[in-house]
């Protein structure tokens, strides 16, 4: 007798993408309805996901680059043309500063492709490749699902990529595919990602006791941690290595936060040229830099100031470890482990450092004074926790929250390399999302510093964040503009001035309840902003709270400072 086969489970190409997201820790994605998606929006919440509808393309964009850098992974839905070129800069983004964005795009139904039907939203020439051409340029996979023999294999392949590389990835669901059905059979064991090989071999040894010798015989070490420490997963293995070693150690930019800023050899964030005069000569002639995750860029290193000299580094890189000039293609995930497990901690150096920063005496600050650049960065530090999320627009924000001292398990984001403006408010909203998932915490706080003038660029997701009932704190520096763009040119020029806003009205005018319409705060002296600080609905509150922080418009510090002062200077010899 013969035994006949059951039939092969099957599912819809839509179930089948949004349950390898949800398989891969995904539990919100991030959008904007469009024609050419609805049908594929229909299956987002009964497959187990949270829906986060924003203002526009652009700002989902940035809400899921921020939810990935916290969550690992995020998911993005936009319509296909006008939807997903809103959302392209957002998506550039997370491609220059390592978050794996997987970008789904609703297209036009295969026929209409096939037919080259002159279709809304298209260019009305036939040409629907387009598009996909403009994403291959910041996105590490593309795919698209127009045959149902392949779609799970296409998936899966995507994903993997996104996974592997930290990168956004693009995914085309033709709106005639949504509810096609496909083989559910690999549905049934989670996605494999390779895992890097362990080391093993001769030449694996021997780099070891190369690293090792360097270590056990440095006089002057440090390490500097960096932002791509993030994408690389070794922020374990980093903090392992400042433990055990108790090495003097920095971070740039990208990497502030990465480390524990309570440590005793922790200095905090390295800043070359502008450094004090301690921290440079023990930088510049140190002989040996243990140089973790680095990112080269000139607003990452100070103008390239701070990239530590190759002769006396050792450089963690994403595909290759790097011992001077000699290249190594062991993958520091794998290679980090075994060194630690190995290193002999009674032949570690103990090393004295430079003296570390000194921060503004806040006793001795003019309470009747008005609020600075200077000193207000120092100022608002004792209202942080640990496990808070603190993000730095870019601008004058965010050089001033290079000097924060943060407590434990705190992370930052600052603006490191692509600096679009008004990324941050809506990076708040994905972050915060983010967070409170993985906490499993519904009062995970969020703290935004952001300008007047970046606010403007995406204000609309203050909307979205009070919907979500998000924890957040919400300061606003008024310096009446771009007031970064002023240190850098046209300080006088109109093109640097922006309308004024009523920003104490904001709350309000974007949907929040009655009981919400008080935490709109402000100050234009220490004195009153310290009377905002103390207030309960700060210290203890939830949901949103706005605090307009007043400064003068041209009032900068640090580099931005060096260029405002260059500025004046050639004006006076005009």
């Amino acid at each position: 007798m013969t035994q006949t086969k059951s039939p092969p489970q099957t599912t819809t190409v839509a179930n089948y993408l949004l349950t390898r997201l949800r398989q891969l820790g995904i539990q919100s994605v991030f959008g904007v309805p469009g024609d050419y998606n609805l049908r594929l929006l229909d299956f987002v919440i009964p497959s187990g996901l949270h829906w986060v509808g924003t203002c526009n393309e652009l700002n989902a964009a940035y809400a899921a680059d921020a939810y990935a850098r916290i969550n690992g992974l995020s998911a993005l839905i936009t319509t296909f043309g006008v939807g997903e070129l809103s959302a392209i800069n957002g998506i550039a983004g997370a491609y220059a500063e390592k978050a794996g964005v997987i970008h789904i795009v609703g297209t036009p139904a295969r026929t209409l492709q096939d037919g080259r039907a002159l279709m809304h939203h298209t260019f009305a020439d036939g040409d629907y490749r387009r598009f996909s051409k403009m994403a291959e340029h910041v996105t590490v996979a593309q795919t698209n699902l127009v045959d149902e023999r392949t779609m799970p294999e296409q998936v899966d392949w995507a994903l993997k990529q996104a996974v592997l590389q930290s990168r956004p990835v693009y995914i085309e669901v033709p709106d005639d595919v949504v509810d096609v059905l496909v083989s559910a059979e690999r549905l049934e064991s989670e996605l494999e990602v390779p895992e890097a090989l362990e080391l093993g071999g001769r030449e694996a040894d021997e780099l070891i006791k190369q690293v090792q010798e360097r270590i056990y015989q440095a006089k002057q070490p440090l390490i500097l941690v960096d932002g791509e420490c993030r994408p690389l997963g070794i922020l374990n293995q980093v903090d392992e290595l400042v433990k055990k070693t108790e090495w003097p150690t920095w971070t740039t930019v990208f990497g502030k936060s990465l480390v524990n800023e309570e440590l005793p050899n922790v200095y905090g964030h390295y800043s070359g040229p502008l450094a004090s005069a301690e921290w440079k000569t023990y930088f510049e002639t140190a002989d040996l830099i243990i140089n973790l995750g680095p990112h080269y860029s000139d607003t990452n290193t100070q103008g390239f100031a701070t990239i530590p000299r190759e002769s006396v580094s050792i450089s963690f890189l994403p595909n290759r470890i790097l011992v001077g000039k000699e290249i190594h293609r062991e993958l520091p995930r794998s290679f980090l482990p075994r060194l630690l497990q190995s290193l002999d901690t009674t032949r570690i150096p103990k090393i004295t450092g430079p003296p570390k920063l000194v921060h503004t005496d806040l006793r001795t600050l003019s309470r009747d004074g008005p609020i600075t650049q200077k000193t207000f960065y120092d100022f608002v530090t004792p209202l942080f926790r640990p496990d808070d999320l603190i993000l730095t627009e870019t601008g004058t924000a965010s050089h001033g929250g290079r000097n924060f001292q943060l407590p434990r398990d705190t992370r930052l984001f600052g603006a490191v390399t692509w600096l679009s403006i008004g990324y941050m408010l809506p990076a708040t909203l994905g972050a915060a999302i983010a967070k409170r998932e993985l906490k499993k915490d519904e009062n995970a706080r969020a703290i935004l510093f952001i300008g007047d003038g970046s606010l403007q660029m995406s204000v609309q997701e203050i909307s979205t964040i009070i919907s979500e009932k998000l924890n957040v704190i919400l300061f606003v520096v008024n310096n009446a503009g771009y007031t970064i763009e002023r240190a850098i040119h046209g300080r006088k020029q109109a093109y640097n001035d922006i309308a004024a806003w009523r920003h104490d009205r904001a709350l309000g005018f974007f949907g929040a309840d009655e009981g919400q319409l008080g935490n709109n705060f402000s100050a234009r002296t220490y004195q009153e902003l310290e009377t905002v600080l103390s207030d309960d609905r700060i210290q203890s509150g939830t949901g949103l709270r706005v605090i307009e922080v007043f400064m003068d418009r041209e009032d900068v510090e640090g580099l931005l400072a060096n260029l405002m002062n260059s500025q004046i200077a050639k004006e006076q010899q005009q």
